[in-house]
């Protein structure tokens, strides 16, 4: 898949690499930081602006890539106008006129002030809506078009399956079929269904990032290689044979004693070989360098880089500390010129495709509109519909929907009045933290902290107390429109009180008085508790890149709070802000009913009074299973015949200590307000067949899917399936197809759900992709717990055909 038929080529592009020299070569392979060529005016408050003139003097062979572009503009023209300006310099300096390939981040959505943005990854699966996520993909595409960026560092493809991890937010949960859905659309909103965007998505990290030991970030990942291979690469296998994907980064893990930033197993043999990858793979930032300072497998630069480039890393990002090391590599005959070569090459590729190189004539541009903004008004529609649709309704025993007026009701919890808490890392909210965090460390403010040791990428890691009223106020100033809960829910019933009970940390606050609580809830009719964790880069946050917890659970003395509430009797409705499961049976044991909200942003306030108050009904469905107890993580639903929690051949080992070995809320849980039923149905969509059958290469089920209460409502019918017999050990339970349906009240409707037999293929003991010929029962349901109907068909044998 390719924009339309360029006029460059392989040997043009091979043409041009021979005549640079290997200093310019190698500048096409390394990052240059914005913050490089920062400089302060006269008054040394006022905040540092570009100078392009440093370029020259700074990177004299050229820049291959501008990094951290995030950092420049005050809204959407001066980033424009500032990337305009650096770009000439660049062209300036770089060998025949070449321009620098600029990333940006967009996961949830344009990573700067101006961007427009969305509710997390985490939330975007929630909603098991594809469509939404490649509409809101387009929207981050058309910002980039208009700033002048060309790559997009997202989506995050990681399968994650450990909550202590803290990037779960960002990744679509646990399922490898879920999260290749996700991201197979976001690729394609990103680049345009042929990739006539002109601009290029980033698939990451590959691979098996999500899965380090014990949750922690870069730990090494105990994986076999069959199951990187079916499970963890998945969504990256689809996403570059059905979404074009044309650029990967490594990921900052190391499998079997080997980095993956110098696995040429990893980066090479799966990645060009098995999955047909032939893009671009750029580090992850200072990725490269952690051979040296974390991993040890490299003494100099020369050795991090030299292991890096010939595994099939092509760029270090985001400076240039290793790579220009490659030059004494050369000189001393320890790696090839011809390797170099190669990384160059499809560097120049890249940045052919997307017109950075004069000599070559652009393959076709979009049109000056389409380099225009993105309609707010589209963008704000869009994000709202992930809100309304990602929100989970975990438990509810008849309380929820409230009725505006009918009961007094007050609202508490520390979540209740923040808005801050509603945003993630690598949102704009975050990046407005993120040099304030900076300059408290360079200025010596953070205690046990050394600013002249002091490396970027220990900013995630370091606890920086007393700046949670800075980050709410900036957030309210980022979004002057957004709503808190508490705001939202007294918009639609103004007798609503509030009392602030509760603390997201136990060092700060006031401690819980159960006399002042008591006194705050005695004339309640109903309580809604609004609780949760804070979610970002820097601070005092217990979620986000590179924060992992021993305990992923509420922070503070919010547990506490629900404990003493639910003890006054008074009706609980709980609200859960979380970009990740926690371990919530204290929570549901409280509660009447609750409501996660994964991370919703600045449309968080309105969609949760929503659905409290029944004007949505809550649809959503869990992209990753909730554990009753710390002791069985990792816990997901497709785990392995012999292993895990549920078996079709009966209970197996199970741990003496739990009366129940299952979830406390399964893969693919979300309640509603209304009931549906779900069976076989041999007639679904008006094609005559049988209920299950395997024809053509398609597994297909046809099922009658009704809405039996009185509520119009949503709700998203999952197909699973098991292979009963393998060579192999196989998954309990394998999601291969699903679909979002809406009913009214009493509808009833036949659709159809069919998926490739290709689904269901794994590695074969040969080292073949394929599938053996035996049985393999379909399971149609509502909830990996939940299924409602099941049939057997029989698949013959079959290997997947050579790229």
């Amino acid at each position: 898949m390719s924009m339309s038929t360029p006029s460059w080529g392989p040997e043009a592009i091979s043409e041009l690499v021979a005549k640079l020299t290997l200093e310019q070569k190698i500048a096409q392979l390394t990052g240059f930081g914005v913050a490089e060529i920062f400089v302060r005016g006269a008054d040394d408050a006022a905040a540092p602006t570009p100078d392009p003139g440093l370029v020259p003097v700074l990177r004299p062979h050229g820049v291959g890539h501008l990094s951290m572009a995030w950092f420049l503009g005050y809204d959407a023209e001066s980033l424009r106008e500032d990337l305009a300006n650096i770009q000439e310099a660049v062209r300036e300096t770089s060998p025949f006129g070449i321009g620098a390939l600029v990333h940006n981040e967009g996961i949830n959505g344009f990573l700067h002030v101006s961007g427009s943005q969305f509710p997390t990854a985490w939330a975007q699966a929630a909603t098991w809506d594809p469509a939404l996520v490649e509409r809101a993909a387009s929207v981050t595409s058309a910002h980039m078009r208009h700033s002048g960026v060309q790559l997009l560092f997202s989506p995050v493809m990681d399968i994650n399956r450990d909550p202590r991890w803290g990037r779960v937010h960002e990744t679509y949960g646990e399922d490898p079929e879920l999260a290749a859905r996700f991201s197979v659309s976001f690729v394609r909103g990103v680049q345009g269904a042929d990739q006539e965007n002109g601009v290029l998505a980033t698939g990451k990290h590959f691979l098996g990032y999500g899965a380090s030991e014990a949750g922690l970030n870069t730990a090494i990942t105990q994986l076999g290689r069959r199951a990187l291979t079916d499970e963890y690469a998945e969504p990256f296998r689809r996403a570059i044979a059905e979404a074009g994907l044309e650029v990967v980064m490594n990921s900052y893990n190391e499998i079997d004693g080997v980095p993956a930033a110098a696995d040429s197993w990893l980066l090479t043999e799966l990645l060009r070989g098995a999955l047909g990858f032939d893009g671009l793979v750029v580090s992850d930032y200072d990725a490269v360098n952690l051979l040296r300072v974390a991993y040890r497998t490299a003494v100099t630069e020369g050795d991090a880089a030299r292991q890096a480039i010939t595994a099939g890393l092509d760029v270090e990002l985001p400076g240039a500390v290793n790579f220009p090391a490659l030059v004494d590599e050369v000189a001393s005959g320890r790696l090839d010129e011809r390797v170099i070569d190669t990384a160059v090459a499809r560097v120049l590729t890249t940045k052919a495709r997307v017109g950075l190189i004069p000599a070559f004539t652009p393959a076709p541009r979009p049109t000056s509109p389409a380099a225009a903004l993105p309609d707010p008004g589209e963008a704000a529609g869009i994000r709202r519909s992930i809100a309304e649709r990602g929100m989970v309704l975990l438990a509810n025993d008849g309380v929820l929907p409230l009725t505006p007026g009918a009961r007094r009701i007050v609202v508490v919890g520390p979540a209740a009045d923040e808005l801050r808490i509603h945003f993630a890392a690598y949102t704009s909210v975050a990046a407005r933290e993120m040099p304030i965090g900076m300059r408290a460390v360079q200025e010596g403010k953070v205690a046990g902290v050394d600013p002249k040791t002091f490396v970027f990428t220990d900013i995630f890691q370091t606890r920086i107390p007393g700046l949670d009223p800075v980050f709410e106020d900036r957030t309210r100033q980022v979004h002057p429109d957004a709503l808190t809960v508490l705001d939202a829910l007294r918009r639609l019933d103004p007798a609503v009180a509030y009392a602030p009970l509760g603390r997201f940390a136990a060092d700060s606050g006031d401690a819980l008085d159960p006399a002042v609580l008591h006194r705050a809830v005695e004339d309640a009719d109903l309580v809604v508790a609004v609780v949760g964790e804070r979610t970002g880069w820097v601070g005092a946050n217990t979620a986000g890149e590179g924060q992992s917890t021993a305990a992923p659970v509420l922070p503070g003395d919010q547990e506490e709070l629900l404990a003493r509430l639910a003890a006054t009797g008074k009706p609980l409705v709980t609200v859960v802000v979380s970009g990740r499961p926690l371990l919530l049976e204290p929570v549901a044991r409280a509660s009447n009913a609750v409501l996660l909200a994964p991370l919703l942003g600045e449309e968080a306030g309105p969609a949760i009074a929503s659905a409290l108050f029944g004007e949505v009904n809550p649809s959503g469905k869990l992209p990753s299973t909730f554990p009753r107890h710390l002791g069985q993580l990792p816990l997901y639903h497709g785990h392995h015949h012999g292993s895990g929690y549920g078996h079709p051949t009966g209970t197996r080992h199970g741990y003496g200590d739990l009366e129940q070995q299952g979830p406390l809320y399964a893969f693919g849980h979300g309640l509603s307000y209304t009931s549906f039923t779900l069976d076989l149905d041999p007639d679904g969509d008006g094609q005559e067949g049988p209920a299950v059958e395997v024809a053509d290469g398609t597994v297909r089920a046809r099922v009658r899917v009704t809405n039996t209460g009185r509520t119009d409502g949503e709700t998203v019918v999952q197909l699973y399936a098991r292979d009963e017999a393998a060579s192999v050990v196989r998954p309990v339970r394998q999601l291969i197809q699903f679909r979002r349906i809406a009913l009214v009240a009493g509808e009833s409707r036949r659709i159809v759900l069919e998926a490739p037999v290709e689904r269901l293929h794994y590695t074969l003991p040969d080292g073949r992709r394929g599938i053996e010929a035996g049985e393999v029962t379909l399971l149609a349901g509502f909830a990996g717990d939940d299924i409602r109907c099941e049939a057997t068909v029989t698949v013959d044998d079959g290997v997947a055909s050579a790229r």
